[in-house]
């Protein structure tokens, strides 16, 4: 005879697993290939509203303010901007967020109706130069969304693989492209962070 401390026990193993399945068949679905949404027209119109001289202006300030940066340097900025990101004082982090860049990246993600889900601008050292949202990090350099980028000359496109995003229960993918100036020579990167469910959406229609 099953007790009835074991059929509470046994309701409730049962419901966590019924919430488990509930949870994972709400995930939405991969709506396709990153490399395929993320088109050649959709490129060219990111890099018109990116040749608005507030970003070039700003990426060539920061490569002239900070040329001479050590990579300990970098690092002790990365560190600082990860612990003022948990403080209430946050002189770099307020620095970026605050500056004519941040605040035009702010308005084209908002504008673009939840495409962009996240867009910053590096300098050549791989810093931030403005940002439409705080990120982890202040030091991209390190990381394939430069790497793969700026070393590799003025028309270098990097589309990130996919990425699940729980809170919003959408797919995203990084686009990432080298910044130019006007002689095409690079002078820094971009990442779009793109939400692939409503560009499928809109593809679609």
């Amino acid at each position: 005879m099953i007790s009835k401390k074991s059929m509470i026990l046994g309701g409730v193993v049962a419901a966590t697993l019924l919430g488990s399945s509930y949870v994972a068949a709400a995930k939405s679905e991969l709506p396709g290939d990153p490399n395929v949404l993320i088109t050649d027209a959709m490129i060219k119109d990111v890099r018109e509203w990116l040749k608005n001289p507030v970003v070039g202006l700003s990426i060539t300030s920061q490569n002239k303010l900070r040329k001479d940066m050590t990579q300990d340097e970098i690092d002790a900025a990365d560190l600082q901007w990860r612990a003022e990101r948990e403080a209430e004082d946050q002189p770099l982090v307020a620095a970026i967020l605050t500056n004519p860049l941040s605040s035009y990246l702010t308005q084209v993600q908002a504008q673009s109706g939840g495409l962009f889900a996240e867009i910053f601008v590096m300098d050549a050292a791989g810093l931030n130069v403005g940002q439409s949202s705080i990120t982890s990090d202040f030091w991209q350099g390190d990381e394939a969304k430069f790497q793969n980028t700026y070393p590799n000359g003025p028309d270098a496109v990097f589309i990130d693989e996919a990425e699940y995003n729980e809170e919003s229960d959408t797919w995203r993918s990084q686009l990432n492209m080298t910044m130019s100036n006007e002689e095409r020579q690079p002078i820094g990167a971009v990442t779009i962070e793109v939400n692939l469910n409503e560009l499928a959406r809109r593809s679609s229609q």
